[in-house]
């Protein structure tokens, strides 16, 4: 899609393996601040997805003082531990954490914590999962899906086999940096362990750790994500969830740098799905795009000052079918490489396209199916192109 096609590296994914010498590698489902709505996800089959909020027992801590003490006795006994084994006859296990959101047993964590996702090219889930709780207690889970372009898997434990306590999902939108956060989990294998800080930025666009496109709009925190914390929960003031502990950049190769959570907002779509189909579809345009800013504009004649720049179009996507033309040529400017004639997006469904992200953010978040009206500037002439999306293709996962 986007200029999601990547290859830079992310360093290090907070507990792809923590503490291990293994290989490692919802609304819809916990309780939620929303209402309901119906989302139909075209598949062969044809599924329609009702995203009724599950009654769970916990609620949003009363005030807004941030108090680390308090979030965990009320959030540590819905934070578990991940075991995988990837080998049958393996007794090494890849570690890393989640969080129970549902009575039903539905339990949140990495995709790259119960599969291979970001080992290999093509991604096989573990062979064996559990999941341990505070009271040290273990219990077999089942692996529903995952989806490795937001590094979200879902899995699913039997409820008679454990007392549950789901935490409550939080809205990622809301979320600003300087507020404070607490990260749980079980970095380097200890488990039950709860680390603070605050949130340094949002709307990130991050390499995937698990496939070559783009993850955006992912929260960055100086809160300690090490090995282990990998699927863990990223809690607000009030003890709601507001992104998946995913993964750190670092210079080094060590658990030290820049951590990164998945905003839960994006985590529910990929759940609602996997609950729904066991899978995850995505909305597919076709197109890579880089940022137009107005000293671009200047050099290179553009006509409007922002938007996303189509520097490639794929051959045979819905893009190409509707006449949206790709640079012509690419040049060098200020340090960087830039599209030069080429079609310039600004704006989705009446909505403004402001850099490259936007794209991949507002066409990543629609359905296949779907149709877009994409308002398209080439030269000085602007029109109005409707596209309908079709699937995002598989992309291999990162190695």
């Amino acid at each position: 899609m986007s200029k999601g096609w990547t290859t830079g590296a992310v360093a290090l994914a907070a507990a792809l393996l923590g503490g291990i010498v293994a290989l490692a590698g919802a609304w819809a489902l916990g309780a939620t601040d929303g209402g309901t709505s119906t989302v139909y996800v075209p598949t062969s089959a044809g599924v329609v997805v009702q995203n009724e909020p599950v009654s769970a027992s916990a609620r949003p801590l009363v005030g807004s003082r941030f108090n680390p003490a308090r979030i965990y006795a009320a959030r540590s006994p819905g934070v578990v531990t991940i075991y995988a084994f990837f080998d049958k006859a393996d007794e090494h296990a890849a570690q890393g954490s989640g969080f129970v959101v549902s009575p039903q047993g539905d339990i949140l964590t990495s995709a790259h914590v119960i599969t291979t996702a970001g080992e290999s090219t093509k991604t096989t889930a573990a062979s064996r999962v559990y999941v341990g709780f505070k009271d040290e207690d273990r219990v077999q889970a089942r692996i529903v899906g995952w989806d490795i372009y937001d590094d979200v898997a879902l899995l699913r434990v039997d409820p008679a086999d454990h007392q549950l306590a789901p935490v409550p999902l939080g809205d990622s939108s809301r979320v600003r940096a300087g507020d404070p956060v607490a990260a749980m989990g079980s970095p380097f294998g200890n488990e039950d362990s709860i680390a603070v800080g605050v949130v340094s930025a949002v709307r990130r666009s991050i390499s995937s750790l698990t496939s070559l496109y783009k993850v955006v709009d992912a929260i960055q925190t100086d809160a300690p994500i090490t090995h282990g914390n990998s699927g863990g929960p990223l809690f607000d003031a009030r003890g709601r969830v507001i992104g998946i502990n995913a993964q750190i950049r670092t210079d080094t190769g060590n658990a030290e740098g820049v951590g990164f959570a998945i905003p839960i907002n994006a985590a529910q779509r990929s759940m609602r799905q996997l609950a729904a189909i066991g899978h995850v579809v995505y909305g597919y345009l076709g197109v890579t795009t880089e940022d137009l800013t107005p000293s671009i504009a200047r050099r290179f004649g553009y006509s409007v000052t922002r938007g996303a720049i189509i520097s490639s179009v794929r051959n045979g996507s819905p893009a190409d079918g509707a006449g949206i033309r790709g640079a012509r040529t690419i040049k060098s400017f200020n340090g960087q490489d830039v599209a030069d004639d080429a079609d310039v997006i600004v704006g989705i469904d009446g909505k403004q396209v402001e850099n490259a992200d936007d794209i991949v953010r507002e066409v990543g978040d629609r359905l296949p199916g779907e149709v877009v009206s994409l308002t398209v500037v080439r030269g000085s002439d602007r029109k109005v192109v409707r596209v309908r999306l079709v699937a995002r293709p598989s992309a291999p996962a990162r190695r």
